[in-house]
């Protein structure tokens, strides 16, 4: 995949469907083709990223920057990449990304396995349904069992606080169902799911295809309904 693109969008369809059918030829996937697509391009940032720490010296003229290339790499590619990184446009981009990764307070421990993977593997050993709110404690333990910052744990606190508030609404109001539970107290506590995303579900899948309608993230129950008006 050319790293000569500013961005994967701007990558032409012909290389992203190229280096599907590749893939394609190689493994049966149970995964549609955009999932696939939206994989390659995480791969292919962040081998950009690698690229740019390991061969972009920011204390080198841009001459020497050019002249790093990496064995193997094609000149042309790298320079147009170089190029853009020295440019007032990449750095300005760069501190958009530095900006966005310091505002994130927390990351899970799932490593190389996926949130699915993690969910299959726990109902397995338990032989429950592991909810959301589960799978957020499980992915944001550290090998103690302590979570792995500050925050988390803060937020772990204020979802049982909202689920116990829930429980204790549902023992005697009939309209609460406590099966949906766990999506309305996230939303509460962390807000609306971001656009393409469900948090604690992985890359690939999307709101609408988790909650079936984006209203359910949101709509109140009968007697919080009311009250809320």
């Amino acid at each position: 995949m050319p790293i000569n693109y500013e961005s994967w969008h701007h990558m032409p369809n012909s290389n992203k469907n190229q280096a599907l059918d590749n893939i394609k030829e190689r493994f049966a996937l149970e995964v549609s083709d955009d999932y696939i697509k939206k994989a390659l391009g995480k791969k292919w940032r962040d081998h950009k990223g690698t690229l740019k720490k390991e061969y972009f010296k920011k204390d080198i003229s841009l001459e020497k920057k050019l002249r790093n290339v990496q064995p193997r790499m094609l000149r042309y590619q790298w320079k147009d990449a170089v190029k853009f990184w020295n440019s007032k446009k990449g750095e300005d981009r760069e501190q958009v990304g530095t900006s966005s990764r310091q505002k994130q307070k927390f990351t899970h421990t799932v490593g190389l396995r996926s949130f699915v993977a993690v969910d299959e593997a726990e109902e397995v050993s338990s032989g429950q349904k592991v909810g959301r709110l589960q799978l957020f404690e499980i992915t944001h333990k550290k090998k103690d069992g302590s979570l792995i910052t500050f925050e988390a744990g803060n937020i772990m606190e204020k979802l049982k606080e909202k689920k116990a508030e829930y429980e204790a609404i549902a023992s005697t109001d009939s309209s609460v169902n406590l099966e949906n539970i766990d999506n309305r107290i996230i939303t509460e506590v962390l807000g609306p799911e971001r656009y393409s995303q469900v948090r604690f579900q992985g890359s690939g899948v999307t709101p609408t295809q988790y909650f079936g309608s984006s209203s359910q993230q949101y709509m109140p129950f009968g007697n919080q309904a009311q009250a809320e008006v």
